[in-house]
């Protein structure tokens, strides 16, 4: 058998055919992969999957229903409530519009004896409707999976779930993926839904779980990996599997598995945290984490600054997003755990911060996410609470330079 290379193993941006793990639901007992299965088989209902970002949402409906059978679009493809089927046409590449040749028989009375018939034909457009693509998703056995329901405008949302509601009825097969602390009300709460839903909440990944794809990869590659090596990842990559495929790449790379052979590879501390700061290269989160660090304008007045232990002076925000990235890294952060990072960041006879000015900057900070680009939904602060939507934002905060 031909030697697997590294990139055949750990593959974070696409269908990880030798790192596949397969996880159980704590609320069933079932495999995911089973009760999407038995979602997919109910007819003339919706399913419904909320799972936090990066966690391998879209990989489950790959491995189930085959990546040749997916049309796969986002919230931010619909723009008006006029294009749902639009959008869905021309992503299977389906005309809606088209001509049809129409025929007419005319009779003509050419002289008081001689009647003459003759056949005149026109052209006329049509737009086809709806059931037109539905037919053809049946046909072809397709699945519509509507990743980031959430980016769709609000107003649109309600419109585009009563498109689904009456495709659903004829049997068309659809899949709506969320994240969770989003409103979800178009859907989970919708009554006309009710009833007709298949709902499917994709739990974090549990370090044990996650560690199973070093082990497994690295196995695949000639390489033993120590159990508390794999968790060192596994802690790091912050409940995503997409993350730890990327950083157990990364250092393979960096230790020349594919090159050196097996035998020779020295797995350490040392070039582990190299695979981190490598994984961060490419991450885009730079000009997130300036335009975060900037925060609100101040109209030419000078913010005040805090001294840290480490001797830095720097301003609410930066220390803000210093917190949300020591150890121990987490995706949810409670206004009190945001305060005491912060206590410990900062000099002991220096001045404090305190919750109410900790808890208004972070609304301004949510302010700045909410009316810039998709990029920059990176957290959620909401009920006192900081949820990490992009885990490989929080990632990039501690091992990015910046």
């Amino acid at each position: 058998m031909e030697k697997l290379r590294s990139n055949e193993v750990f593959k974070p941006g696409a269908f990880p055919e030798y790192t596949y793990i397969s996880r159980v639901s704590s609320e069933l007992n079932f495999t995911y992969e089973f009760r999407l299965k038995q979602a997919l088989n109910t007819s003339g209902y919706l399913t419904s999957i909320i799972g936090p970002s990066k966690t391998g949402k879209t990989v489950l409906c790959e491995k189930v229903i085959g990546i040749d059978n997916i049309v796969s679009l986002t919230g931010s493809d619909f723009k008006n409530s006029n294009n749902f089927w639009e959008v869905i046409a021309k992503k299977v590449g389906l005309s809606l519009e088209g001509e049809y040749i129409k025929t007419q028989s005319l009779t003509e009375q050419t002289t008081v004896d001689n009647v003459k018939t003759k056949n005149v034909s026109t052209r006329e457009k049509y737009i086809s409707n709806k059931d037109t693509i539905i037919e053809y998703f049946k046909n072809e056995s397709l699945v519509l999976v509507l990743d980031d329901f959430h980016y769709a405008p609000e107003e649109l949302q309600f419109d585009i779930a009563y498109q689904l509601k009456d495709a659903i009825r004829k049997e068309f097969k659809a899949i709506v993926i969320s994240l969770p602390h989003r409103a979800d009300d178009a859907i989970r709460k919708n009554a006309d839904l009710s009833g007709r839903l298949n709902l499917i909440n994709i739990e974090p990944w549990k370090e044990e779980e996650l560690k199973e794809i070093a082990i497994t990869g690295f196995g695949k590659l000639g390489v033993k990996v120590l159990d508390d090596f794999a968790l060192k990842i596994a802690v790091e990559s912050l409940t995503s599997p997409q993350l730890m495929q990327s950083i157990c790449l990364n250092l393979s790379l960096i230790l020349s598995i594919d090159e050196s052979g097996a035998s020779n590879i020295e797995l350490n501390e040392v070039k582990l945290h190299e695979s981190y700061r490598f994984t961060t290269i490419n991450l885009p989160y730079k000009e997130v984490v300036n335009k975060l660090k900037e925060g609100p304008s101040t109209r030419g007045q000078k913010r005040k600054t805090y001294e840290l232990i480490d001797g830095k002076c720097l301003d609410v925000y930066s220390i803000l997003l210093k917190a949300i990235a020591i150890n121990p890294p987490m995706i949810s952060i409670s206004l009190d755990e945001v305060k005491n990072r912060v206590d410990k960041l900062i000099k002991d006879n220096g001045d404090k911060l305190d919750r109410n000015k900790l808890k208004s900057s972070l609304q301004k900070l949510q302010d700045i996410i909410i009316t810039s680009e998709s990029i920059y939904q990176v957290f959620e602060w909401k009920d006192n609470q900081i949820y990490i939507l992009d885990p490989l934002f929080l990632f990039y905060l501690r091992w990015g330079v910046s």
